[in-house]
């Protein structure tokens, strides 16, 4: 083998050993300074992991990647860089965390992917990728086929292929074709079915949806820009009870969602899903023009949630729909009444909702019998009462128990509190994130995060950004606090 190396060009041999790597793998292609450019422009499309081996979520992530990568073997090569050891082509993409995944056309850098990060989110985002902007289509079968999609379909008509308009419509595609499907004929005959007569823009949703609650064809009637056509996509898109999934939650989660979670399956049985989600778009209709947005859910794709943010186990709840009401402020609400098939249940938790007679669901832990010592021990339903006191100024942890940071902190923690425990206008507090909900206002993303409430602005809470110390958090004390904080020994326990 060494003889055989010997014979072959230092350049040759690289790129050996680089493609050597492709193949060697499973089906995520590794690349590299020396052969990324010419290796990439070989694909009209492919997505691009940029990674250091020892990020935690670059390991996380390689399972799904590795998955999605074999399932669209074929359509679309999915590939990696270790940064680490290709610091130049990391750096021209501008890559500063990792994972950084990419989406190339043709070896250029075309968008960063912002898709789902499971193998099925993947691989269902990345066929979207594959293919042209725009799919042409010739003949009424060729439409028939493409709106017969398990998601919406944007379908252009036009003149000729002149068209101005198609022009525009193909830009439009162009850049919004990583979250919608398009396609485009310039046979204006195969639009006579849908009453279409001159260039026209129609928004399919999906057969699966249909129902007589809405329109399943909707027309575009302004003048085609990306910027018109994409606000008509949005606004328009999911209709009045979409199905939510994991891949489309963070666009419909942005707003007051009502949803029934049950046992949902267009799959294997579609009239079966339609029962329950026509029942909730008759309640719906009659409270459509009150800000209130309603989609359904398989529930087993929800499971870690429904437990993690409303305490439904997996075996709760038999087989009628559960149903939560989510606010864009984050507050939750469960519908307690089994849900009738006569919908009338639905109904009277609506009308509660909006007439404010509901009771937020809160997910807490039970409030401590005993709270004396230093450190105050807060929970979801304490937390008002507490960290929210008008008189007190606040320093509150939000940790969690399996946390190494938050274990670390803990005696300094209990140190400052110590120290402070004479002070009657200071509290030093702290609250189990994973057990407890977190109230707005406090944006907590990993552990342990530190805010302060001072007295008086509860409604201005601030991340405290220091350091560790006990002395760094007396410091800010000083600093911030509506009082000069009284500090004093070392605390000795009653």
């Amino acid at each position: 083998m060494a003889s055989f190396l010997s014979v072959i060009p230092p350049f040759l041999l690289s790129v050996l050993i680089f493609s050597g790597a492709v193949v060697a793998r499973g089906d995520v292609l590794e690349l590299g300074d020396a052969d990324f450019d010419y290796l990439a422009a070989e694909h009209e499309t492919m997505l691009v992991k940029f990674y250091a081996p020892w990020c935690g979520h670059c390991k996380k992530l390689a399972p799904d990647f590795e998955t999605a990568a074999t399932r669209l073997k074929g359509t679309v090569p999915l590939a990696k860089v270790d940064c680490t050891a290709s610091p130049d082509t990391c750096g021209r993409f501008g890559v500063t965390g990792y994972p950084t995944l990419k989406i190339f056309r043709n070896g250029e850098d075309a968008s960063s992917y912002d898709g789902p990060r499971s193998a099925d989110g993947i691989v269902h985002f990345m066929k979207k990728q594959a293919g042209p902007n725009s799919v042409t289509l010739r003949r009424e079968a060729d439409l028939e086929a493409f709106v017969n999609h398990f998601d919406a379909s944007v379908v252009g008509f036009f003149s000729g292929p002149d068209s101005g308009q198609l022009a525009e419509f193909l830009k439009a595609a162009s850049v919004m074709r990583e979250h919608f499907r398009f396609a485009h004929t310039i046979d204006m005959t195969l639009g006579l079915k849908h009453g279409v007569d001159t260039e026209r823009v129609l928004l399919f949703r999906p057969p699966r949806l249909s129902s007589k609650f809405e329109e399943s064809v909707l027309r575009f009637t302004e003048t085609i820009t990306t910027h018109t056509l994409r606000r008509f996509i949005r606004d328009n898109i999911f209709g009045m009870c979409p199905h939510l999934t994991n891949e489309n939650r963070d666009k419909l989660k942005g707003q007051d969602l009502l949803t029934a979670y049950y046992d949902l399956d267009y799959l294997q049985n579609p009239k079966g899903t339609n029962y329950w989600r026509n029942r909730v778009m008759k309640v719906g209709s009659q409270f459509a023009s009150q800000g209130l947005s309603f989609a359904v859910a398989n529930r087993r794709d929800f499971v870690d949630e429904l437990e993690e943010e409303f305490g439904l186990g997996s075996s709760d709840g038999g087989d009628l729909p559960f149903v939560t009401i989510r606010t864009q402020q984050g507050f939750k609400y469960t519908m307690r009444e089994e849900f009738t098939r006569d919908g009338k249940s639905l109904e009277r938790f609506l009308e509660d909702y909006f007439a404010g007679r509901l009771k937020r669901y809160i997910k807490s832990e039970p409030i401590p019998e005993k709270n004396k010592g230093p450190v105050k021990v807060v929970v979801a339903e304490s937390f008002e009462e507490i960290v929210n006191d008008p008189e007190k100024d606040v320093l509150i942890e939000f940790y969690a128990p399996w946390c190494g940071h938050c274990k670390s902190l803990e005696p300094k923690y209990k140190e400052l509190a110590e120290q402070l425990y004479s002070d009657p206008n200071i509290v030093i507090a702290k609250m189990d994130a994973t057990a407890n909900d977190v109230p707005q206002g406090f944006d907590v993303q990993g552990f342990p995060t530190i805010y302060f409430a001072q007295a008086g602005k509860k409604d201005q809470p601030k991340r405290y950004e220091g350091a560790h110390e006990v002395k760094d958090f007396i410091k800010y004390l000083k600093r911030e606090s509506s009082h000069v904080p009284v500090v004093s020994g070392v605390r000795e326990d009653l």
